[in-house]
């Protein structure tokens, strides 16, 4: 079972940086994620929490890779680059 776990989250300027660790039966990983508050409110109108987004977003990544493959550090659009339908997929679990 993965267990996605946020063990920091920093107030930036301009919104927020995470210290997110995923850990499984094989071992963990650990990452540094960054999300302005505007891109946190395009994506979820405020609907759920950062910290929440962040989750979905790492669930998202897992089950389109294996966590290893996870860069260790990212600015949350930068995932829109890598998986077109991301913002939609964040969009949809926000609206639940």
């Amino acid at each position: 079972m993965i267990e996605i776990i946020i063990d920091n989250k920093t107030i930036t300027p301009y919104g927020w940086t995470f210290k997110v660790t995923v850990h499984d039966d094989i071992g963990e990983t650990k990452h540094s994620v960054t999300v302005a508050e505007d891109y946190y409110k395009k994506l979820t109108q405020g609907k759920i929490t950062p910290e929440e987004l962040i989750k979905n977003s790492f669930e998202y990544l897992l089950s389109r890779e294996p966590k290893e493959s996870i860069f260790g550090q990212f600015v949350l659009p930068t995932l829109h680059q890598y998986f077109p339908d991301y913002e939609t997929s964040m969009r949809f679990k926000s609206a639940d």
